[in-house]
């Protein structure tokens, strides 16, 4: 009877309610135990929705894999907003710093299709457009642009080639 339990919970403030407690309920895990395993590695990313998957086994055994919060949400937590703009061309909410971006496209590195953080960001900057986020007073466009010109090149190195 062993399975598999996917869900999103808030960072660091998961509890035994729903969307966890009806799910883990009839299984043969400790409910406490797999929510504080989950509030344990999931507390960086405080209150944000994070997507969480849960193995059990027969004998109570379990697996807990965390993944990575939605970009738009690692984007509003680090600009400090918390909803975009209904006209996110004309509007804006938020404005990030290149290097805001390039922690958000770091923290997100495993989930994108981007090879390096210079096209991670790319991938984030398409996101941030969608939400009516600026990156450096810009566009997220211009940003674009800018970056296929090679002007953030210094900034947006992977750090572990840097």
């Amino acid at each position: 009877m062993a399975g598999t339990i996917e869900a999103l919970v808030p960072g660091g403030q998961a509890n035994p309610g729903p969307p966890l407690g009806p799910e883990l309920g009839p299984t043969p895990v400790d409910v406490q135990a797999v929510v504080q395993q989950i509030n344990d590695e999931t507390e960086a990313f405080d209150g944000m929705e994070v997507p969480v998957t849960i193995e059990y086994e027969d004998d109570g055994s379990f697996e807990i894999e965390i993944g990575v919060p939605p970009t738009s949400e690692l984007i509003k937590d680090e600009a400090g907003f918390s909803s975009g703009s209904g006209e996110p061309h004309e509007n804006f909410v938020a404005d990030l710093s290149v290097e805001q971006l390039k922690k958000v496209a770091e923290q997100k590195s495993t989930d994108l299709l981007s090879y390096d953080v210079k096209n991670a960001a790319k991938e984030v900057s398409g996101t941030c457009m969608t939400l009516g986020v600026t990156i450096d007073g810009e566009d997220a466009r211009t940003f674009k642009e800018r970056v296929d010109a090679g002007e953030y090149d210094e900034i947006l190195v992977d750090d572990a080639s840097a």
